[in-house]
């Protein structure tokens, strides 16, 4: 309403009427504000709890996975300052026996010394050119000392170095040696553990070295291109299985046909023929009338090579899945993958390679040893490790690093079928040299071509003992030996006897 203002003093000209204003309400903008920012500190509080939990859960993440790489990690220069301060703790047997220690040479400087030579040199490695096997695995626990706080202070005020904590490990020294002279000349590896703890008590490679002259010999071994004498040849070392794989094609013939493998029978005359491709059996043996069993015994190539266009591919690839190919293992220092490639589409020989272990397929001697021991465990493979137990220079413990993990592999049923043939191989087949002995074997023997060439092979064998209640397996790859039967059989011999007669 429009007002007409007269001279000062006058009044309005005309009336008005109160309920004529609209009066704004004053609570209505203040309240409107505060509800936004009540909405905004909201939303920051959040965000603020949401990073913290992130945090929070990256720091727990990190201790409980990645801690120990870092720590162990070369370039921490914690490691250094450590050094400087504490004696390199010892690495030991079971049995107390010293794999590793550190002393002085006739200059006073401090030295690292390795008893056995050899012997255990992939496995318990060296501690100087960036470290290798238990040595750089456990770098920190030896570089650590945990003697009693009074003495670390009088070693401080002194100015002497205190001794570093001992690393007590699963391997048996007297193992350890008869894989090595089994070995003998021949490249190659053995692995023995404890299927029912997944103790480690033996792992040998060759060609090895002296870690005693390790930094003389440095420029030689890096430049060994041929031989790869650093290579540890047990867990990294990736070969054909040959005829070892039968195991899976054996599994997986079972998994899909169940209780009516019982009726499988093939007529071996040597060789078998599909789709134009041919597969000999080894040296062109015939085996005449077969069923599952005697097929398994004999090692028939040419019977797995039936057996195996049967199969479902796609199936058999989640069998291999499960079976920890083309997977990380669960294992402590390095490692590599074992492969299965086989795939839906590829030729029906393709598929008989494979199925007698040939072809494209590759495996290390740990994850042979692993199955095995998953079969001798009814299904359940444990986790393998190296190191019992921390202790400090005066023998108390400070921390027991037994691991108690698994993973089901199989079925009890499985696992038992799968022993029942194995143990015919020993009773009946190519592992003969180990029946009749005062324990009772089951394994399953190899020979795994190479090079294209039929007469150039790996000599495998994996098995276990005894069977009624399996305490040792053994796994034993041999380069270029030839028959499985021949070679690697005779060497795990030597090694169950040794085992058996402690």
């Amino acid at each position: 309403m429009r007002k007409k203002r007269k001279s000062r003093g006058e009044v309005f000209e005309d009336d008005f009427d109160l309920e004529d204003i609209e009066i704004e309400d004053l609570d209505e903008k203040p309240a409107a504000k505060k509800k936004i920012r009540t909405t905004e500190y909201f939303i920051i509080t959040y965000l603020f709890v949401f990073l913290m939990l992130a945090l929070m859960g990256n720091l727990v993440y990190y201790i409980m996975k990645d801690s120990e790489t870092v720590i162990n990690n070369s370039y921490n220069t914690r490691q250094e300052i450590l050094a400087t301060k504490n004696i390199r703790g010892k690495i030991l047997s079971r049995d107390g026996d010293i794999l590793a220690q550190t002393g002085r040479n006739e200059q006073g400087v401090e030295i690292r010394y390795y008893p056995y030579k050899d012997i255990f040199c992939h496995v318990v490695g060296y501690a100087t050119k960036g470290k290798s096997g238990i040595e750089l695995s456990e770098n920190i626990n030896l570089l650590t000392s945990n003697d009693p706080i009074l003495v670390r202070i009088q070693n401080e005020v002194d100015s002497v170095k205190n001794y570093g904590d001992n690393v007590v490990t699963t391997l048996d020294v007297g193992l350890q040696k008869a894989c090595y002279e089994a070995l003998g000349a021949y490249d190659g590896a053995i692995i023995v553990s404890d299927p029912k703890t997944g103790e480690i008590l033996a792992m040998v490679s060759k060609p090895g070295y002296d870690p005693n002259e390790i930094n003389a010999i440095w420029d030689k071994l890096i430049n060994d291109k041929e031989s790869s004498v650093l290579l540890n040849r047990a867990t990294q070392g990736l070969y054909p299985p040959g005829s070892t794989f039968k195991i899976v094609t054996a599994l997986e013939y079972y998994r899909e046909n169940g209780q009516d493998v019982s009726g499988y029978h093939y007529q071996c005359n040597g060789s078998f023929r599909y789709n134009g491709d041919r597969i000999n059996c080894y040296h062109g043996s015939s085996h005449g009338s077969e069923d599952l069993k005697k097929s398994f015994e004999k090692s028939c190539n040419a019977s797995f090579a039936n057996i195996g266009v049967g199969l479902d591919v796609a199936k058999l690839q989640d069998t291999c899945k499960e079976l920890l190919f083309n997977s990380d293992l669960p294992y402590e220092l390095p490692f590599n993958k074992s492969s299965f490639v086989l795939g839906v589409d590829d030729d029906s020989y393709d598929v008989m390679q494979t199925s007698i272990g040939q072809g494209k397929t590759q495996i290390t001697p740990l994850h042979m040893n692993l199955i095995t021991n998953a079969i001798a465990n009814g299904g359940e493979v444990k986790y393998p490790y190296l190191v019992s137990r921390i202790e400090n220079y005066s023998g108390k413990l400070i921390k027991n690093c037994e691991v108690n993990r698994s993973r089901r592999l199989m079925t009890q049923a499985e696992a038992d079928f799968l022993t029942d043939l194995m143990k015919g191989v020993v009773e009946n087949g190519t592992g003969t040299k180990l029946k009749g002995l005062s324990y009772t074997a089951a394994g399953k023997t190899g020979s795994a071509e190479y090079n294209g060439e039929k007469s150039d092979s790996h000599a495998w064998f994996t098995g276990f003992a005894p069977v009624e209640d399996p305490k040792i397996s053994v796994t034993v790859i041999v380069e270029g030996a030839g028959s499985g039967g021949d070679y690697a059989v005779p060497m795990a011999k030597r090694i169950f006897d040794e085992f058996f007669s402690q």
